[in-house]
């Protein structure tokens, strides 16, 4: 079982899968010190957009980490479900409920702040676990 994993874990970190966990990464480390700031220093200004933030560079670390084949695919697969509905019902009740987000997020407005990478990201990291993941249960028939 556990060459199957590092198997698996190879696929997922060769090719594009390298840009892909290296812009991971980036945001894994930017979400990070953002929410640790505004947690430390603003936290009554935006309660809930700074404890989203923090919610938000957890997912990316976990994916970051499950891409690189760190944990498991199913991990992988998680990570990357619970950051698109992340974005996306984030995204919209930012735009709907704008006063509950004085500040924004990595995910308010769609991830519109970072030029919508956080929208596209987890689209991308989903369609590549799937692509590696026939590319393995090809070569292992």
């Amino acid at each position: 079982m556990g060459e199957r994993r590092d198997e698996l874990a190879v696929t997922t970190r060769s090719g594009p899968g390298r840009m892909l966990i290296a812009v991971y990464g980036i945001f894994a480390v930017a979400a990070t010190a953002r929410s640790a700031v505004q947690l430390a220093t603003r936290f009554e200004e935006a309660p809930l957009a700074y404890v989203l933030s923090a919610f938000a560079a957890v997912v990316y670390v976990v994916a970051t980490a499950a891409l690189a084949g760190v944990v498991s695919r199913r991990v992988a697969y998680l990570a990357c479900g619970v950051e698109l509905v992340g974005v996306v019902v984030v995204g919209a009740a930012s735009l709907a409920f704008a006063d509950a987000f004085p500040d924004a997020t990595v995910w308010s407005d769609f991830g519109g702040g970072y030029g919508f990478v956080p929208l596209v990201l987890p689209l991308l990291g989903l369609l590549w676990l799937r692509h590696t993941g026939l590319r393995y249960s090809e070569r292992a028939r």
